[in-house]
């Protein structure tokens, strides 16, 4: 049996630009589901079908293989029948494995189970679902639950069961049989159908610009080696949360702080220092992007931060002029020009600066990073 994976990616589209080549995590969307069909490892061939020349060079960079639709099949008219009925006329295969790349975060192992799932049970079309567990409406009529009796706990509903869309399989024979017989093929028509659940991330589809937000969410925190939960207690409630950086900044001492001339190409780091002096406090951003935030920050000796720890961000200071004494966890330290401090999510940790002369250190962490404070230290 011949199993092909077929990745649908138009260059245009209707509710965003370029949405397959859109990065995230500073990679194209398409990536992340071209790279799990590579590593499900199940597939004979894995075809990019798309009426852009530009997913040839991208096809060609993972050594998979790229089919030109038609240009009448790029258009938001056609139908996933359209092009998939066109694709299997074109293709020797028995069975396609649909995968979309608007589903980023559908892992290699689901790819390989949803594709065993559906031969040992000899579907002709298997349908990745999702189960919403929650009640239903449908033309006003309640679908899993009694409008007359109390609702019950929501573990307790029978899950309504939703298309996730992600992954889809067809037999080919029986595709095209009910694309001749129904002039539609993609729910099934005649023949066995199936359906393959999935859950978490994998059934997150991006479609909005929301849809984005929500997946470079999803990348940040995954890419989290430890994510361990917190509670209310007694002891903890006492905390504040602060993630204004003018705020943090100027609670700190550093009165002057220069936040929006970051992100330029070249930036001579000697030149800012020069121009803001050695005689008061001062702060400078030079980078703030996606992935990090990186700002110089100039005080006088006794001067420094507030004790204070980040959750879910590790940071790193390097220190350009002057001494530092870093208190963290119990422990004091002298740092000094040219050398680096590693803070890890969870310490508690103050810098100060001391010596007779200014100091300045490269504060590298993210933008909206909170500080969490006790009540008494803020």
């Amino acid at each position: 049996m011949k199993i092909v994976a077929m990745i649908p990616a138009r260059l245009g589209s209707q509710r965003i630009a370029k949405k397959n080549i859109r990065l995230i995590n500073g990679k194209p969307l398409i990536s992340y589901i071209i790279e799990a069909s590579i590593e499900s490892e199940i597939f004979e061939d894995i075809y990019i079908n798309s009426e852009a020349e530009l997913f040839s060079h991208l096809a060609e960079s993972y050594n998979i293989k790229y089919y030109k639709r038609p240009e009448n099949l790029s258009s938001n008219q056609a139908t996933n029948d359209d092009f998939t009925l066109d694709f299997l006329q074109k293709i020797d295969c028995d069975t396609v494995i649909q995968l979309l790349p608007t589903s980023p975060f559908i892992k290699s192992e689901e790819i390989k189970d949803f594709v065993n799932n559906m031969i040992e049970n000899n579907y002709e079309t298997q349908i990745s679902v999702k189960d919403v567990q929650i009640e239903s409406i449908y033309n006003n009529q309640p679908i899993n639950f009694d409008q007359l009796k109390q609702t019950p706990p929501s573990q307790l509903l029978k899950p309504v069961k939703a298309y996730a869309c992600g992954i889809m399989g067809w037999d080919k024979k029986r595709f095209l049989m009910n694309m001749e017989k129904y002039g539609a093929a993609y729910h099934g028509g005649d023949g066995s159908i199936g359906f393959y659940d999935l859950k978490g991330y994998s059934t997150v589809d991006i479609d909005t610009e929301d849809d984005f937000l929500l997946a470079e969410a999803i990348t940040r925190a995954q890419r989290v080696k430890h994510n361990f939960p917190e509670y209310y207690s007694d002891k903890t409630h006492r905390i504040i949360r602060d993630a204004d950086r003018e705020r943090i900044l100027e609670s700190d001492g550093v009165k002057k702080n220069i936040l929006n001339e970051f992100n330029k190409e070249i930036t001579d780091v000697d030149e800012i220092i020069r121009r803001n002096g050695l005689e008061s406090s001062w702060s400078y951003t030079l980078v703030d992007s996606k992935s990090n935030c990186a700002t110089l920050i100039a005080q006088l000796p006794g001067e420094g931060n507030r004790f204070h720890f980040h959750n879910d961000w590790d940071e790193w200071w390097y220190i350009l002029r002057g001494k530092w004494e870093w208190f963290v966890e119990g422990k004091t330290h002298i740092v000094k020009k040219g050398e680096l401090v590693y803070i890890e999510r969870n310490k508690r940790h103050k810098i100060t600066c001391i010596g007779n002369e200014m100091g300045i250190r490269l504060a590298v962490s993210r933008a909206d990073v909170d500080h969490i404070y006790d009540v008494e230290d803020f």
